[in-house]
């Protein structure tokens, strides 16, 4: 008697499962709990008429048979995801560009200049990935990424787009009071603000850093205020009386409306090799999408939306 294959669903789970040999992270990986993941694998089991685990009161192993099938398993959904990520691309077509990016690039960055892309090539259509994640671009569903790093990231181009300097600002009204803010000892009695982040094991500028820049060798750390995100900071720095460590090219915009005010001239940055890169898979450098979108941003960038790698 013949026996059906088992669906992707069940595919995925017993992939999960095999590669962690843990119900518990696998079931984290595909959205269940790990009760639901070993009913899934029974029913597999049944389907199929075979024993794909042993288990014991700790573990659990695959079976030969178990291994046979993760290895097919494996294959089959990596072939599957590859080829409807390609299967997508072909059904937006020509006119489409699928950019994967940061929230914080594509809040400060992007988006209050996308209207200006629009102009500029109205017959190209851009929609997003929202997302940090180092994409893979035979696998996911974009065509050109934007990322903040050193700009290795295999089997693909990286074209850097610019520094990232992280430099004081504050809001006129902060400046329009009676404080002295002529030198950045005077910054000692105000309320600091900055990002409380890691990058790849490294330490986000913070004031401690941009005081010894400063020259400012008493600074007591503990008076600043740490946010998890840059955007809270930039919004203290608007609402209230902040002084805040920001991008300078996340804020330019800011800077040349007159929202915010840049204070003394001394930036920092994470290590020379970081910055913005605009990423995208060998050989399709002469895409005319990506093309066009990396000839609009070089373009903003040499007016003013970023410090341009010399």
């Amino acid at each position: 008697m013949s026996r059906s294959l088992p669906g992707t669903r069940l595919l995925r789970t017993f992939e999960a499962a095999a590669r962690h040999l843990n119900f518990t992270r696998a079931a984290h990986e595909v959205g269940l709990t790990p009760a639901a993941v070993s009913y899934r694998i029974k029913e597999m089991e049944a389907q199929l008429g075979l024993t794909l685990f042993v288990r014991s009161s700790r573990s659990i192993e695959l079976t030969p048979a178990g291994r046979v099938l993760f290895e097919a398993a494996a294959d089959a959904l990596d072939n599957l995801q590859r080829a409807t990520a390609r299967a997508r691309r072909m059904q937006r077509g020509e006119g489409h560009l699928r950019v994967s990016l940061g929230a914080r690039f594509a809040t400060h960055w992007l988006l209050p200049r996308l209207e200006g892309f629009r102009t500029a090539h109205p017959d190209l259509e851009l929609t997003f990935d929202i997302s940090d994640q180092v994409r893979d671009f035979a696998v996911d569903d974009v065509d050109v990424a934007i990322r903040f790093g050193a700009g290795h990231y295999e089997n693909t181009c990286a074209e850097r787009l610019f520094d990232s300097v992280v430099v004081p600002v504050c809001s006129p009204r902060l400046l329009a009071t009676e404080r002295r803010l002529s030198e950045p000892r005077d910054l000692l009695g105000e309320m600091l603000c900055h990002v409380d982040c890691e990058v790849n094991g490294l330490v986000w500028p913070n004031w401690s850093m941009w005081m010894v820049a400063a020259g400012v060798d008493d600074f007591d750390a503990s008076r600043s205020v740490a946010f998890g995100d840059s955007s809270h900071v930039v919004q203290a720095v608007v609402d209230g009386n902040a002084i805040g460590l920001v991008e300078l090219s996340m804020v330019a915009r800011d800077l040349a409306e007159g929202r915010l005010v840049r204070l003394f001239d001394i930036g920092i940055s994470l290590t020379p090799e970081y910055a913005y890169y605009l990423v995208y898979p060998q050989g399709m450098g002469a895409d005319p999408r990506i093309c066009a979108l990396r000839e609009w941003m070089f373009e903003e960038i040499a007016g003013g939306g970023g410090a341009r790698f010399s």
